[in-house]
């Protein structure tokens, strides 16, 4: 597990190392909830750049998911499309993306490694504030409501 943990997480610096001009605009954030198939709490952060194309954004994401007897980390690589509601201080915003996700049993040694994909719609404030449903295919938990805020960078 830690092995595959510490080559994910190279990976994931190598890209953001190498996004360096599109993460100078970047922002952070926290988000925690709950998923389902597996039911599972889970916590974890995310980077969300400037503007990559008109209205979108990358918003690469790394969650551990605790419950239904194992841990789980997952990966997302999402690009998201802010859709502004006018006159709001909320946007509206959909995308998807690939992910990575490995799965440990508490019962056993060892760990799972497999893929998926995400698609996801929420509502963001623009101080922060952030709601976010996610459904998942393949590997990926298929459903998960996050709640969390978005730190940005001015």
């Amino acid at each position: 597990m830690m092995l595959i943990l510490r080559r994910t997480l190279g990976v994931v610096a190598v890209v953001l190392i190498t996004s360096a001009p599109v993460f100078a605009q970047a922002g952070t954030g926290v988000r925690a909830g709950a998923g389902g198939s597996p039911d599972q709490f889970f916590f974890g952060g995310h980077i969300e750049t400037g503007p990559v194309a008109d209205h979108v954004t990358f918003r690469p994401n790394a969650e551990v998911g605790v419950g239904s007897g194992f841990t789980q980390l997952a990966v997302n690589l999402e690009f998201v499309y802010h859709v502004p509601i006018r006159r709001q201080p909320w946007s509206f915003y959909f995308g998807g993306g690939p992910a990575a996700v490995i799965s440990s049993p508490r019962d056993r040694n060892g760990s799972e490694v497999g893929g998926g994909f995400n698609l996801l719609l929420g509502l963001q404030a623009r101080r922060g504030l952030f709601t976010e449903l996610k459904v998942g295919f393949i590997d990926s938990p298929q459903v998960k409501f996050t709640v969390g805020y978005a730190f940005r960078n001015r």
